[in-house]
């Protein structure tokens, strides 16, 4: 009997030691790094409140890092702060700033190769050169980060989120500003985006690069250089985001560069330089959007063809659409013009008379854009009247054969 209750103890002993084992508690002054050595797989790592100066923490195993209260983890301006090589890693509440500054090694807050099943979620990350930074990864959540960088020029900071070469990744709920770009995908495939604050970063608020089949939706990309750009990629959905104050001498809500077979849809682009510009894009859907108070709406480069658009309301806008060809293969339909003049005799609200929304004047600014200066002078508004009543000049083909009489009712989440 004594030895049944020596065993039972003996066991009770050890599973008590495993429990507290695997959570480690790491003090103010402690060595982050060294808790990380001395860790098992699938430990959890409590980071206390305080400073910790450590740089290029090196994580080869499955485990959670968590801060109380935020602890700051203060790189000293030197190189990564967080170096991460395995799969099942979760770091949440830390907050981490002072990167080093090289695009020799792309130096991130946290940086992640090769791994899978990943988190990264509710921390802060201040004057960082990259913020997060992912290559060769999958299976990734980066969710309610907050990152900022109060670099003055485009070279001396990176991307907020990179990611390279990754797939199957939710991006939700973060918000990015000062940095080149705020979100970077290169080779990226099945990744979502949502609920993004994207604002104030020195060149585009989203990049896309050779990335397919990925979305982003309700995010907010505003007074960044550019809001996004899309290039060389196919089957993107874009869907019931903002693009705002983005101007410049070449902003634009959204570039569109070599994209195929994408939806844009419920999207509004408001104030902006461009609401978008399209070059080599092609069966594309362009659905229930507002341009609204934008200089150019719509910029449809000769280079594109067989889109569709529909279901738009064009309001405000200094130029609703204006291109650089005089063919131009793309479908117009069932969409709201404020400049539209016609009538509706049978009041069910579709003019009764076709809009050609490429003003003459339009097509003079594209080829010579110092005649904006003209822009509401006499000569401006005779010619264009000359050219609505004998077309010679606009591509004659590009009409709207059924503009709706009423503004459609688009709202986004995010509005």
């Amino acid at each position: 009997m004594k030895t049944v209750k020596l065993l039972f103890l003996t066991l009770f002993i050890l599973m008590t030691v495993s429990l507290e084992a695997s959570t480690i508690r790491v003090k103010n002054g402690q060595s982050i790094q060294s808790a990380v050595t001395l860790a098992a797989e699938g430990d959890t790592l409590i980071i206390e409140k305080g400073t910790f100066a450590e740089n290029e923490i090196t994580i080869r195993k499955p485990l959670t890092l968590i801060g109380e209260s935020y602890p700051i983890i203060d790189g000293r301006a030197k190189g990564n702060v967080f170096l991460i090589a395995s799969d099942n890693v979760h770091i949440r509440g830390l907050k981490i700033i002072n990167t080093g500054m090289s695009n020799m090694d792309d130096s991130a807050g946290i940086k992640f190769f090769d791994s899978k099943n990943c988190t990264v979620e509710d921390n802060i990350l201040e004057e960082t050169f990259f913020g997060l930074h992912f290559s060769n990864s999958s299976n990734l959540t980066i969710k309610n980060n907050r990152l900022s960088s109060h670099a003055e020029r485009e070279y001396q900071t990176g991307n907020g989120i990179h990611l390279w070469k990754c797939r199957d990744s939710f991006i939700e709920g973060n918000t990015v500003s000062g940095h080149r770009d705020g979100i970077y995908l290169e080779f990226v495939t099945n990744t979502v985006s949502t609920g993004n604050m994207i604002e104030a970063n020195n060149r585009y608020g989203l990049h896309f690069m050779f990335s397919h089949d990925n979305s982003y939706i309700q995010n907010t990309f505003r007074k960044n250089g550019a809001g996004v750009a899309v290039m060389y990629t196919r089957n993107v959905l874009m869907k019931e985001n903002i693009f705002e104050e983005n101007k410049g001498a070449s902003s634009y809500g959204i570039l569109l560069k070599d994209i195929t077979d994408s939806e844009v849809i419920g999207n509004i682009f408001r104030n902006n330089t461009i609401g978008i510009y399209m070059e080599g894009c092609s069966r594309s859907t362009f659905q229930k959007n507002s341009f609204t108070q934008n200089g150019w709406a719509l910029k449809l480069m000769a280079s594109c063809d067989q889109n569709t658009f529909e279901e738009n309301n064009f309001i405000a806008n200094t130029f609703d659409i204006s291109t650089n060809g005089s063919v131009v293969l793309n479908t117009l339909q069932n969409n709201y013009w404020d400049k539209y003049e016609g009538y509706d005799l049978d009041k069910n609200r579709t003019g009764d008379v076709p809009y050609r929304p490429i003003s003459l004047f339009s097509v003079i600014v594209e080829k010579i854009p110092s005649a904006v200066i003209l822009w509401r002078s006499f000569l401006v508004t005779l010619l264009d009247r000359m050219e609505k009543v004998i077309p010679s000049i606009t591509p004659e083909n590009m009409i709207d054969n059924s503009p709706k009489m009423r503004p459609y009712d688009i709202r986004t989440a995010n509005t």
